[in-house]
């Protein structure tokens, strides 16, 4: 391909994107097909009380992770326990991450679904609460 080819292409190409760029509107066809992606409040709650379940089970397996290590003693002198504890030490650490993340997450979705319930009037009706609770005052002087 000659450079002035590839120089041609490059230019018609701009020029398509630049003229079908407009962010005031949105075209009369978005494609998409059937849509039968379907988002509500109860999938995501669903959702964050799968994961509550999920970070319960990890609390669970956190009190039998450290039921295992009763009665191990001492590690002087034993190398295997010694070994144990510290492998007890890292596991641990790692399930209440879980469990935090757990938490976390299950936050995360509930406020997702929550947040995909409000609708443009309900949105509407909290900036008009703004506007009264931190509205301007009138101004003083000028014109009555």
């Amino acid at each position: 391909m000659a450079w002035a080819e590839w120089e041609q292409l490059k230019s018609a190409a701009a020029e398509q994107h630049a003229a079908q760029m407009q962010l005031n509107h949105v075209p009369l066809d978005p494609g998409g097909g059937s849509g039968t992606l379907v988002s509500n409040k109860s999938a995501w709650s669903k959702a964050g009380q799968d994961v509550v379940s999920l970070r319960e089970d990890v609390g669970k397996a956190l009190g039998k992770l450290s039921d295992g290590q009763t009665g191990l003693g001492e590690d002087t002198g034993c190398l295997t326990a010694g070994a144990q504890k510290d492998v007890h030490a890292s596991w641990e650490r790692y399930v209440k991450s879980v469990s935090g993340r757990c938490g976390k997450l299950s936050a995360l979705l509930e406020k997702a679904g929550n947040d995909q319930l409000k609708t443009d009037e309900a949105i509407e009706v909290e900036i008009g609460n703004l506007q009264v609770e931190y509205g301007d005052t009138p101004a003083v002087g000028g014109k009555g």
